[in-house]
């Protein structure tokens, strides 16, 4: 390995901080995982610890840098606005960390990332497309398009949480009812589910299996929420690959087998759906995979 084929990405979440070094194959040569601090400096900050502990020795020797955080980004300029979890309401997070490290530092929202991260991990070819859908806290979907992130005009291009799916639904936090972030999301499911269990995806899913009519009844709306994202992208884009992460993702078969059950009584009914083999498109990411630092990587690569 030259000192000219290394690169950092990093991924700046709610709570953690995550940090991935990658030779020139892409693939991951060191992690690290710290806590991420709240407010814009402690999240520079955070972003600077990861960088300098993750590279050791070889940050002299690091080719480009790659940052993928929560809220509204401005790719071309790294200026993040609006990460309401991380406390940041504006930050020239880009330019600051091209300024600390004396390179050019790309910013990227973190679903993006993870979508490119996860075209990557699951050896797509160049002329590929997929589409990421991130099921956690919120729920949000990533396009890479032919090996190219896809932003659409205005940044908001894989927003699809906000796509009513059920107009008699449960509210969202965006004043509209039956999106599918709030169907199919650990927020959207905590706050449906409202009995302040630590992880109330969960506890849904077990309340449902043990017969309640309620639990019962959400669980219905996930497994059809997160179908609904499957078909939406195929629909829209005609992704090759329909590629599933995020915390909801860790729950395997408990959630993937409701899902293609979903899918299956679609499928019975339209010979068009049939023939879309949505299922088949279908891939779901391993749970400790760091597909956000990975694409954030990748990010540097792509302007490195």
């Amino acid at each position: 390995m030259t000192a000219t084929e290394l690169r950092v990405g990093v991924d700046i979440g709610g709570t953690k901080t995550e940090a991935v070094l990658v030779d020139a194959a892409g693939a991951v040569v060191e992690t690290l995982r710290i806590p991420t601090g709240h407010g814009p400096d402690e999240v520079v900050a955070s972003a600077v610890r990861a960088v300098t502990a993750v590279a050791g020795d070889a940050l002299g020797d690091i080719r480009s840098i790659g940052v993928g955080i929560p809220g509204t980004v401005d790719s071309a300029t790294g200026r993040v606005s609006h990460a309401i979890n991380l406390g940041v309401e504006r930050l020239e997070l880009g330019h600051t960390l091209t300024d600390h490290f004396g390179m050019p530092v790309r910013v990227e929202n973190d679903v993006n990332a993870a979508a490119l991260g996860a075209f990557h991990l699951t050896g797509q070819p160049a002329t590929a497309s997929v589409g990421y859908v991130n099921l956690g806290t919120g729920l949000a979907a990533g396009l890479v398009l032919r090996g190219e992130l896809w932003r659409g005009a205005r940044g908001a291009a894989g927003e699809i949480g906000h796509v009513l799916v059920d107009p008699l639904g449960p509210l969202d936090l965006d004043g509209q009812r039956g999106g599918l972030e709030v169907v199919a999301s650990g927020s959207g499911i905590a706050r449906q589910w409202a009995t302040g269990e630590d992880n109330p995806v969960t506890a849904v899913l077990d309340a449902a299996d043990a017969g309640d009519a309620r639990a019962a009844d959400i669980r219905r709306r996930l497994f059809e929420g997160v179908a609904a994202a499957v078909r939406i992208l195929v629909l829209t884009v005609d992704v090759d690959h329909v590629i599933i992460g995020g915390g909801l993702a860790k729950l395997g078969p408990r959630l993937t087998d409701g899902v293609h059950a979903v899918i299956e009584g679609w499928e019975a009914q339209s010979p068009f759906i049939r023939s879309l083999q949505l299922w088949d498109r279908v891939m779901l990411i391993p749970s400790d995979a760091p597909v956000a630092a990975l694409g954030a990587a990748h990010l540097g690569a792509l302007h490195g």
